[in-house]
């Protein structure tokens, strides 16, 4: 069984993920698989360079994330042309991870942890998807508590993404992280018993 966990930011999805862990799961973080797709001499690398420039390289030989940002950050075409080559690599390498998970622990679940799942149309890869939901103003509350950010960038970031009610249409499974991380943990029992 091969979950894919994902939710909005300050959602709790990360909580849910280390939950699942505890419990069993193999957990495969897309957003570690992210950084691994900008690594020197992969495919994605020289798409990046090639696309965006040889500027875009730090004196390190690393794609310099800032200077990146600063050409998509804005510029919705420019955006697009990145996550269209940094999407279908975390993918493949994502596939990739799943065998070694299944190889360590062939009975074993395995929970993609993927903030973008949805937008990227990773469905196809996972059994079932788990979207996470928090009302915005219990986002915005917990992620100005939690990574010390202004109200309004927090509301701009949840403004970019998709609503809830747009992830709630693509989910097999709503958790409701609305309530306090007790009531987050019954949801994630309940999921897990029914799929374990």
């Amino acid at each position: 069984m091969i979950i894919g966990l994902t939710g909005g930011i300050a959602s709790g999805k990360s909580t849910a993920a280390a939950y699942l862990g505890e419990k069993g799961a193999s957990v495969i973080d897309a957003d570690k698989l992210g950084h691994q797709a900008y690594e020197p001499d992969t495919d994605a690398f020289a798409q990046v360079v090639a696309a965006f420039g040889p500027e875009v390289v730090g004196a390190d030989g690393q794609i310099d994330r800032k200077v990146l940002g600063g050409k998509v950050f804005g510029d919705p075409a420019a955006l697009d042309r990145l996550t269209g080559i940094i999407w279908p690599e975390i993918g493949r390498l994502a596939l990739a991870e799943f065998e070694v998970a299944r190889a360590a622990r062939p009975d074993a679940p395995i929970v993609l942890e993927a903030a973008v799942m949805l937008e990227a149309g990773w469905e196809p890869m996972v059994d079932e998807v788990w979207v996470v939901i928090v009302e915005p103003d219990t986002a915005v509350a917990r992620a100005t508590a939690r990574d010390g950010v202004e109200e309004e960038a927090v509301r701009k970031r949840i403004a970019a993404q998709l609503s809830n009610d747009e992830r709630r249409a693509k989910a097999d499974i709503v958790i409701d992280n609305s309530g306090d991380e007790a009531a987050l943990l019954a949801q994630l029992d309940a999921q897990w018993k029914r799929t374990a």
